[in-house]
């Protein structure tokens, strides 16, 4: 990915401040890590009195994470907030619904497509098969509306499988919030961390019975231009159906995000399953 250095835009003599700190979370928002606010000011060409002040403002307010580790900021849990926002405005759901119908045809179970609110997995859409003779529908708690741990659901672990560790650490600050519903699942960060990795790295993420005894999911993300998971798709079955082939269920999920990844005129990124699979 070759990385685009924003060019901030003449400033609002009005609003300069305004002006700036847009141009701020515009920077953070495609680099890949932390950045130091003298690198910030240096290449906004930001006076450093007022980099500081304004980050310290956006902090306040949550827009902003400081790692104190490393004396360095990233996008905090309210710019994910505003993201996942304007996410759940209909175009989004207009393109996904039929693509996730054709997924759910064709593997036969409910297909979701989720996004990411804060810590939590919000999920947007639901889309069943064609009721066939014989097959039995299975209640699932995944219904639209319905806001989950995101670290539980192989629909949230698809998408913070893709974000930086800066912001992990914003969305879980304290060992507490890596909440467990059945008794499993990561119980600290650097757990969840070391997990989300290996799934970023194969490009799909599977939950097994964190959500719900007997039941297991799997979710690919989709992106934008940025090459960053806007939203995931993602479905869930009995542990153990018979018939169930995790190949298949891999396969037609990668299929479907990366449909909705050119339907938003978005990007893979490189060097991960994501890419391949698609």
């Amino acid at each position: 990915m070759t990385e685009r250095k924003p060019t901030p835009g003449p400033a609002s003599s009005a609003s300069p401040a305004v002006a700036r700190a847009l141009d701020m979370l515009m920077y953070l928002a495609a680099r890949p890590g932390l950045v130091q606010a003298a690198t910030l000011a240096r290449d906004l060409g930001i006076p450093r009195s007022s980099a500081y002040h304004i980050l310290t403002v956006l902090t306040d307010r949550g827009f902003v994470t400081y790692v104190p580790s490393e004396q360095a900021y990233g996008l905090g849990v309210s710019s994910f907030e505003v993201g996942s926002a304007y996410l759940r405005h209909e175009p989004l759901e207009r393109l996904a619904r039929p693509i996730l119908r054709a997924t759910a045809s064709r593997l036969g179970q409910t297909v979701h497509l989720g996004i990411l609110h804060g810590a939590e997995t919000v999920y947007l859409l639901k889309e069943r098969p064609p009721a066939r003779a014989g097959d039995v529908d299975i209640a699932l708690v995944t219904d639209v509306g319905v806001r989950l741990p995101a670290h539980l659901t192989a629909n949230g672990r698809a998408i913070l499988a893709h974000t930086s560790e800066a912001q992990l650490r914003a969305l879980f600050p304290r060992p507490g919030d890596l909440t467990t519903r059945t008794g499993r699942g990561p119980r600290s960060l650097p757990e969840l961390t070391g997990e989300l990795a290996r799934e970023r790295e194969r490009g799909w993420s599977q939950e097994v019975e964190l959500v719900s005894q007997g039941f297991c999911s799997m979710g690919v993300a989709a992106f934008d231009h940025n090459e960053r998971p806007v939203a995931a798709i993602s479905t869930t079955w009995r542990r153990h159906h018979g018939r169930h082939d995790t190949e298949e269920v891999r396969q037609a999920l990668a299929q479907g995000a990366a449909r909705l990844t050119a339907a938003v005129s978005g990007h893979a990124p490189t060097g991960t399953g994501a890419r391949t699979a698609a």
